[in-house]
């Protein structure tokens, strides 16, 4: 027989009996909980539920800086106060009331605020100053011939605002219409106004009692310390397009200030910081009774360029006052001169000191939104201001490429150091092609004899046709890419163009009608050969 112990069932029956208990209690006290909650304190949760919302607002960061070489400041970012509205639990009365004391303090203050409504009191002359009136009426549900002062009217009965003072109650108007428009909400602000002084901020912030769902916050905008100085290279900033935030969606939130162009498109992902949060206890009646933040903003990285400040700034003056001369005659004869580009490089690192192109433009005008009137100006313009001439254009260099023709020359044997030819102004080795020395066409005269040195110096069309000839174009092309001409140089700047080196294939591509290369080919691209 075997014998059976029980001393396993006892202790199984002991610890059901335990938890049993466990459970009875703890339902004793969810249940005394309850009734504490529901019952005791009801009325008193209830009432703080009632009169307290939480927000959570964004914190903005920073972008980083732009420096020049030295340390200075190109572009930096200045903390600002923007004032924005949420919606709250209020009467009609005093959301108008609110909204009344908030454009007091604003106009006293000087501040300019958002106003998109349509109608204009003009010693109590009511007009629509709308380019699309029949679609505005049609939109806010008003008959197509009713007039402006009858409109306006409809508002004010659509906003039940009780003011007797027509003036301000078209400023109210002018604020609820705008909050109606972009449809805010508890969670979602309109900004009403920004970049306000700190004195308006302190009004708004010791009687916050009288300015309900209004919040001040603190916003970086973007500054240009000096203006429209190396503004191809530095670009601009503005709010991220639709585009943009669907491909950065995962980093980027919707009102976010992205590069557009220059240094600041090109090292975005440097110069962004990345967003802090804020949480914001208000009352129903949109004041705010507490606010603490969540996670703290963080500032994006400075980036310092190669490029000189008063270097830059010295070319860019040099420039524009030399293309006024040429175009005034000042060297001689006028030319129809628009636009320009000069580069200044260290010889030794290939480091840019400056790079200056004419005419420029002030990247301040793209800040929050560049107006119809400056992108005009600025796409109209014939001299295309917003295009960087040195890096997105390419241009026949002229008798600057004389030195590469002299190097090919040196290097291919066909003239050394002491070689001489005797210029007469007309290289008349082929009949079909005459091409004159420059010299010629304003004297009537060659250079003379001259060697390489002098060439250069005098800048003599004459000897470098002879040396290109003797030499042929493949010698001058091998040397010419040994210099990097034909290719990109891959500077840290968007849009650059590889430029167009003469050669027999470049001819192929672009005159498939007479594809055949000839020695006035030769003799044109050795003075002045696209780069």
């Amino acid at each position: 027989m075997v014998r059976r112990s029980t001393k396993k069932k006892s202790n199984i029956n002991l610890r059901f009996n335990i938890l049993t208990v466990l459970v009875y209690i703890i339902g004793i006290i969810l249940i005394a909980k309850l009734f504490s909650l529901q019952i005791v304190h009801g009325a008193e949760y209830r009432e703080q539920s009632n009169t307290r919302l939480t927000r959570e607002s964004t914190l903005e960061a920073s972008r980083g800086a732009i420096l020049d070489r030295t340390g200075t400041e190109l572009v930096t970012s200045n903390m600002t106060f923007s004032l924005e509205m949420y919606k709250s639990k209020v009467d009609t009365d005093t959301l108008n009331t609110a909204i009344l004391n908030m454009i007091q303090v604003l106009e006293k203050h000087e501040c300019s605020y958002s106003d998109t409504f349509p109608i204009r009191i003009d010693s109590f002359e009511f007009t629509i100053a709308d380019e699309n009136l029949v679609n505005w009426k049609k939109t806010n549900n008003l008959d197509e011939n009713i007039s402006a002062e009858k409109a306006f009217y409809k508002f004010k009965d659509k906003y039940s605002i009780q003011n007797a003072n027509i003036q301000e109650v078209r400023k109210i108007i002018g604020i609820r219409y705008l909050i109606s428009q972009k449809g805010y909400s508890s969670t979602r602000a309109v900004t009403i106004s920004e970049d306000i002084p700190r004195e308006a901020v302190a009004e708004f912030s010791e009687g916050s009692e009288k300015f309900a769902g209004i919040n001040v916050v603190v916003k970086p905008v973007r500054q240009y310390t000096s203006e429209n100085l190396a503004s191809h290279i530095l670009g601009y900033a503005g709010t991220i397009s639709s585009e943009e935030y669907e491909s950065r969606k995962n980093y980027y939130n919707q009102n976010d200030i992205i590069g557009k162009t220059g240094i600041e498109y090109v090292f975005e992902e440097y110069l962004k910081g990345k967003n802090g949060t804020k949480q914001i206890d208000m009352a129903v009646d949109g004041t705010t009774t507490a606010e603490y933040i969540a996670e703290e903003a963080i500032a994006g990285s400075d980036v310092v360029l190669t490029i000189d400040a008063n270097l830059q700034k010295t070319a860019e003056n040099a420039l524009a006052a030399n293309i006024q001369k040429i175009a005034t005659g000042g060297f001689g004869k006028a030319y129809d001169a628009k636009a320009g580009a000069c580069v200044v490089m260290n010889v030794n690192s290939g480091e840019v000191l400056a790079m200056a192109s004419y005419p420029d433009y002030n990247p301040a005008d793209f800040i929050g939104g560049i107006s119809t009137e400056a992108w005009n100006n600025y796409t109209n313009n014939e001299a295309k201001p917003l295009v960087n001439k040195a890096t997105q254009n390419s241009y026949s260099p002229g008798s600057t490429f004389k030195m590469i023709t002299a190097i090919a020359g040196l290097e291919s044997g066909v003239i050394n150091l002491n070689t001489k030819i005797n210029d007469t102004g007309i290289y008349t080795r082929y009949r079909d092609y005459q091409p004159k020395c420059w010299y010629y066409t304003d004297y009537h005269t060659g250079h003379g004899w001259v060697d390489v040195s002098g060439a250069i110096e005098k800048s003599c069309n004459y000897f470098f046709y002879e040396t290109g000839d003797k030499m042929g174009i493949d010698k001058l092309v091998e040397i010419a890419r040994y210099f990097g001409l034909g290719n990109k140089t891959g500077i840290e700047l968007q849009g650059e163009t590889a430029g167009v080196l003469a050669s027999r294939e470049t001819k192929q591509k672009m005159h498939a009608d007479d594809p055949n290369w000839n020695p006035g080919n030769t003799l044109n691209a050795v003075i002045r050969t696209r780069r």
